[in-house]
């Protein structure tokens, strides 16, 4: 990309960027974003970035590599405010060890792969991801509860945890533009019980963003919540 394109890259939304440039554009975002890092954090940022791109090289949402949902949810942090590079590495692998538990640890399952995750980027690193990474859940319960349940006694006890999840959240719910068929309604129905959740668990003082993050995120699961409802047939 040309110089005029990198500057433009800069200010475009997340999801312009994806319609018009595709992978190569959030990579190039995510590049500029993360530029003036220190030497050892931005190492660090593109060995996940390499990772996430290997375990899900052949993973698919809807019409785009999964990796730019990924590549998305990081930038969006950074674009937060946050330049804690395990906030971000987490945000970048946030669902490796639930998609790819076994490519990561060789048959070891969540456990196993969140230890391979500590001996690469950390503790830190793993806990984050273990986190926001969904258990399995009971077959004789709604999946649904469960989740909503899961993400806020998860969410509760980590802070930081609430941002990627915040972001995904985010990333999930503009996402449904993209979606057709029955899976749109299927998805609205697991997201839409979450805006409350979310939204308690983004106003609290303990949550680390500043106001203005907290202000926007919040915005945001409004719109969100509005577009859950007209796809749901919510009265009102």
């Amino acid at each position: 990309m040309d110089s005029d394109q990198r500057r433009l890259l800069a200010t475009m939304p997340l999801h312009a960027i994806t319609s018009t440039y595709g992978e190569e554009g959030l990579r190039e975002r995510f590049a500029l974003d993360i530029a003036s890092w220190p030497a050892a954090d931005r190492a660090r940022l593109e060995q996940a970035l390499d990772l996430a791109a290997r375990l899900h090289a052949h993973d698919r949402r809807d019409r785009e590599p999964y990796l730019n949902h990924l590549l998305r949810v990081a930038i969006r942090i950074i674009r937060y405010g946050v330049h804690d590079p395990d906030v971000i590495v987490a945000a970048l692998l946030h669902d490796a060890v639930e998609d790819h538990p076994d490519e990561l640890a060789g048959g070891g399952g969540q456990e196993g792969a969140l230890a391979v995750l500590a001996a690469e980027f950390g503790p830190r690193v793993a806990e984050l991801v273990a986190d926001v990474t969904n258990p399995e859940y009971a077959p004789d319960r709604d999946a649904h509860d469960q989740y909503r349940e899961h993400v806020a006694e998860s969410l509760g006890a980590s802070p930081w945890a609430r941002v990627i999840k915040a972001s995904d959240f985010t990333d999930n719910g503009v996402g449904l533009i993209h979606t057709t068929g029955p899976r749109l309604h299927k998805l609205a129905d697991k997201y839409a019980p979450l805006v409350p959740v979310l939204r308690d668990l983004i106003a609290r003082p303990d949550t680390p963003l500043d106001s203005a993050a907290k202000e926007h995120i919040l915005a945001q699961l409004d719109r969100a919540d509005e577009r859950f409802a007209a796809l749901r047939g919510d009265a009102g």
